[in-house]
């Protein structure tokens, strides 16, 4: 997607991971980005959020069917497996190893990534509802 220039609730410098806050798989990618950025570089939201909504509906993303995480910097909103990337890129060693499947062309890896996305509930399962952060994480979402 190509960059705008003022996202809703995204400063400047913001490196924003949105994801389905009732999937269970997702849920873990965000306690796995806490655990392992240790500079502090990421800001979570969820994609049912106030902030997120806004965002969905800045990009022009549907706000009521969520297929895919939202990785946001610089104002440019990447999705599916390159957002993916895109994040392990920052993380530390040996994480960012995981690079290595930018040699994958974007089609396939998209492919794969969409595969487990659409059946995230059915292999992973789902909460009732969206679970807020704990207190100890509060300063690490939007």
């Amino acid at each position: 997607m190509k960059p705008t220039k003022t996202v809703p609730y995204i400063s400047e410098n913001d490196h924003v991971i949105m994801f389905d806050g009732v999937c269970k798989l997702c849920h873990g990618w965000s306690r796995f980005i806490i655990k392992h950025d240790r500079k502090h570089i990421f800001k979570l939201a969820t994609v049912q959020s106030v902030q997120g909504q806004a965002i969905l509906q800045h990009f022009g993303l549907p706000a009521d069917h969520f297929d895919t995480m939202l990785y946001i910097e610089n104002h440019q909103a990447y999705e599916k497996s390159t957002a993916f990337l895109k994040v392990i890129q920052k993380l530390p060693f040996p994480i960012k190893l995981l690079q290595v499947c930018y040699i994958v062309p974007r089609f396939i890896r998209d492919w794969f990534y969409d595969r487990i996305a659409l059946n995230r509930y059915r292999l992973f399962g789902k909460y009732s509802e969206c679970l807020l952060p704990t207190a100890d994480h509060n300063s690490r979402f939007l």
